[in-house]
């Protein structure tokens, strides 16, 4: 059986915690910048867990 190959655009968008789960940076970060407020841009540079529904698909991708 040949290794399992992780998928490319996954490793380059998610990351994997220490606990395991799986870390994404937010959406709606380059494009209409100018009409956020500050508050909203400066939450968007936090990054976001994957939710429950989506990690199982995510860990496939990476081979996790």
């Amino acid at each position: 059986m040949p290794k399992m190959k992780t998928h490319s655009s996954a490793k380059k968008r998610f990351k994997r915690t220490g606990s395991g789960k799986v870390k994404r940076f937010q959406a709606y970060t380059s494009h209409m910048m100018r009409n956020k407020s500050k508050k909203a841009k400066n939450r968007l540079v936090k990054s976001a867990l994957v939710s429950d529904a989506d990690e199982k698909r995510v860990k496939r991708l990476l081979c996790i």
